[in-house]
């Protein structure tokens, strides 16, 4: 008999150790970890174990299981073989190399074995979905299970080799392996009736030191193995110890006390008592006792057939007739206490450890039940964090997803009543655009330059408090309530001497007493001119505004859809449509600013009133500046010249003409500059005009075009960027749709994980008891 490690699912360990049955003497077949004396209730608990570790929920929750540990050559493998009857591969190398896993289950029909490969890491040791493969036909004669075996550990460690051909007819070699050891493991399903159901897990032996060919990762990659499996609160440690080898260089029972350092989960086993040195057996026998290294569960010992008696073809039945005997008579075991006797020998091991797991199975039902239902609704939480699985449907989703965002943009477009929408935010800035245009206005004084010290300041025009929402140095508004931000005027201060002078220069053919309209012309091009550049940052910003918008609105609608490819397509879609729009609307502002180079206005009656208010207002502060009504004011209040004025009042209606002293001013020479402030009035009065004009347009020509722009014509253009019609819109739609790697590999965890876990609790709902 050669052993082999293995590895076993959780719940069938538990399952079988409880349910299994010591056989009797004549029957060639294994101890079992069973209790005959089990209770059915106890029974009923052990196959619910094993039924929920067949839906591999124990890679998300600690079920409870026996692993067995040891070095290499610790007599772990003939252990595992005593306890479940099979024979494994004799030969070095691959045995020890890969787990095992033993499902034993009883049943009515012939013996029966199925071999299968379990794959749960790639070659270079990744994690990956797991897959089982089912390593040739079921065999029915056992005495071909060994090489069954062989093979199968020899495909598990070279994973690159078609398996096919090791099933059958290649031969197998002793050469290097593609790995030195693999987490993947080789799993015998062996039905029969008699059997009993039982399940164990046979870990690799830890190494000590590997040779000159070998990997010294190796010492590394074993400990790891057995770590994750003797981790878990809820396994039952079974660490062998050969009695061959010092104990203290034993190195599983280190790794066993480093996970339960206070002995509760850990049952420990001699092995090889026959090679204990002469004169040490005391050593042994006080572990025995339990007096050193002391074990909730105790130590135990067991005898094995040796190397001679396996080549003389030994069965089972002698195998446990020869540990009998050798308990029996050989000292100091047999004159140890009755008490101590019944940590003797496989068949008393097996029956403790039947015990222990179904104690540690029912501690767990019910915390294993309270777990699933967290670790279910955790799940569920995380799959529902990932974006939306793709559709069947591609060709409808990528339209549903599309009338979408085209809806919101639209709704965008139009407007919503939020304090920080797209035409609220516009309107700020075109309330800047008004101002900067209005301090374009020329900055007319009715003064010569040389009085400009004097009259460093124009008085406010009051008419214009009633009507304008902007407020600037030289025309105030301070007669209309409410704050508003200050505007200067831009242009420099013009005299009226400045003004005649430019009359006066201007005349060609004319008549003296007329003056050509190119001053005014000159004065409004300079003006109209200005405002280029309010007009092209108005422009620029809403621009600016409108992309990101439309950026923000794109990442909602599509960041999440497929791998980012369709996000960046529709934004370039979009951009592009959204620079023609620009284009538009950008000759649209040259259109509105080469027309205003040229004045001209049918909008006669608000032009003449203007004109004539600001001629007034101009009059009004020169009169001012010379005193001349005030001084007839005086004269009529002075009793000494009083005489003198009504005189002249008098004689003025002798010849029937009635005046009052305020006319009086009348009779003076006219203003020599008269012919400037005609001008002036002009050129401002129709600055009212144009500029009001302006900047309506401008902001109308960009939302026309640039904002309520971008609705029109934007499905199709969409449609037809991203190719949506014609025989291959599903295939496209369907790559658009197809999410990235990681989050269907992470899709695929979460729901394979939610499926174990369901299925796991289906099980649990099957539990009466």
């Amino acid at each position: 008999m050669s052993f082999t490690p293995g590895t076993s699912t959780d719940s069938e360990i538990t399952t079988s150790v409880l349910s299994d049955s010591l056989p009797s003497a004549d029957t060639n077949g294994g101890v079992g970890l069973s209790d005959p004396a089990t209770a059915s209730q106890r029974r009923a608990m052990l196959d619910l174990t094993n039924r929920l570790r067949n839906t591999g929920v124990q890679r998300d929750i600690d079920l409870p299981m026996i692993a067995v540990i040891g070095n290499q050559s610790a007599g772990k493998s003939s252990l595992i073989e005593s306890i479940s009857g099979i024979t494994l591969p004799h030969s070095q190398g691959t045995c020890t190399r890969c787990p095992t896993e033993c499902k034993l289950t009883q049943a009515d029909t012939p013996w029966t074995c199925v071999v299968k490969l379990h794959f749960i890491t790639d070659e270079r040791g990744s994690p990956i979905k797991a897959t089982n493969i089912t390593f040739g036909d079921a065999i029915f004669n056992k005495a071909h299970v060994e090489e069954r075996i062989r093979r199968a550990q020899r495909a598990i460690l070279n994973p690159n080799t078609d398996y096919k051909k090791l099933v059958e007819g290649h031969q197998v070699t002793s050469g290097a392996n593609e790995a030195s050891f693999s987490r993947n493991y080789v799993s015998l399903e062996i039905s029969g009736r008699e059997l009993a159901d039982l399940s164990f897990v046979d870990l690799p032996g830890l190494i000590a030191s590997v040779g000159c060919a070998g990997d010294a990762n190796d010492i590394d990659l074993v400990k790891n193995l057995v770590t994750s499996y003797i981790e878990k609160p809820s396994c039952l440690i079974l660490l062998t110890v050969a009695c061959e080898t010092d104990f203290e260089n034993q190195g599983a029972h280190h790794l066993a006390k480093q996970h339960d350092p206070k002995g509760k989960r850990t049952v420990g086993v001699l092995t090889k008592p026959d090679r204990i040195p002469q004169g040490e057996e005391e050593s042994w026998i006080r572990l025995i006792r339990n007096e050193v290294e002391p074990l909730d569960n105790n130590w135990y010992c067991v005898k094995q057939p040796s190397s001679h008696d396996i080549s003389l073809g030994i069965n089972w039945v002698d195998a446990r007739n020869m540990e009998k005997q050798f308990f029996a008579t050989k000292k100091p075991w047999s004159g140890l206490d009755s008490h101590l006797r019944r940590f003797l020998g496989t068949g008393r091991l097996t029956e403790r450890l039947s015990a222990i797991l179904a104690e540690s199975i029912a501690r767990r039902l019910p915390e294993i039940q309270d777990e699933l239902q967290m670790i279910i609704l955790q799940t569920r939480d995380d799959l529902g964090e990932l974006p939306l699985a793709p559709s069947k449907n591609p060709v409808g989703e990528i339209n549903r997803i599309l009338k979408g965002f085209t809806r919101e943009l639209s709704e965008l477009l139009k407007g919503t009543p939020d304090e920080e929408g797209l035409v609220q935010t516009i309107r700020s800035h075109a309330e800047v655009f008004k101002r900067e245009v209005y301090a374009t206005a020329p900055n007319f004084m009715p003064w010569e330059q040389r009085d400009s010290l004097r009259h460093p300041k124009l008085s406010p025009a009051k008419f214009l408090s009633n009507e304008e929402n902007v407020d600037t140095e030289d025309e105030d508004a301070n007669d209309e309530p409410g704050p508003r931000p200050s505007v200067t005027l831009r242009g420099h201060t013009i005299y009226i001497d400045e003004v005649m002078r430019r009359a006066q220069n201007g005349r060609t053919r004319e008549l003296p007493d007329y003056y050509p309209f190119v001053v005014q012309a000159d004065y409004i091009l300079t003006i109209v001119n200005k405002w280029q550049e309010p007009a092209d940052e108005l422009f620029e910003v809403v621009n600016s505004i409108i992309r990101e918008r439309v950026w923000n609105m794109v990442e909602k609608h599509f960041a999440h859809v497929g791998k980012g490819g369709v996000k960046q397509a529709v934004l370039m879609i979009v951009y592009d449509y959204l620079d023609e729009a620009a284009d538009r609307t950008k000759e649209k502002i040259d259109w509105l600013l080469q027309v205003e180079r040229a004045p001209a206005t049918l909008n006669t009656h608000y032009y003449t009133d203007y004109r004539d208010k600001f001629l007034a207002h101009y009059r009004g502060c020169r009169e001012a500046d010379n005193n001349t009504m005030s001084n007839f004011r005086n004269l009529a209040t002075d009793w000494h010249k009083a005489e003198t004025v009504n005189k002249a009042l008098s004689s003025l209606k002798e010849l029937g003409i009635s005046v009052e002293v305020d006319d009086l001013a009348r009779l003076l020479p006219s203003d020599p500059l008269e012919v400037a402030l005609g001008i002036m009035a002009s050129v401002r009065g129709y600055f009212q005009v144009a500029y009001k004009r302006f900047v309506d347009m401008v902001p109308l020509a960009i939302d026309y075009e640039m904002v309520r722009g971008m609705e029109r014509g934007l499905d199709e253009a969409l449609l037809e960027g991203l190719q949506l019609t014609g025989e291959d819109a599903h295939e496209r739609c369907a790559a658009m749709l197809q999410e990235p790697t990681a989050i269907s590999s992470k899709r695929q965890e979460l729901s394979k994980k939610l499926e174990r876990l369901c299925a796991a609790r289906t099980e649990l709902k099957r539990l009466s008891i």
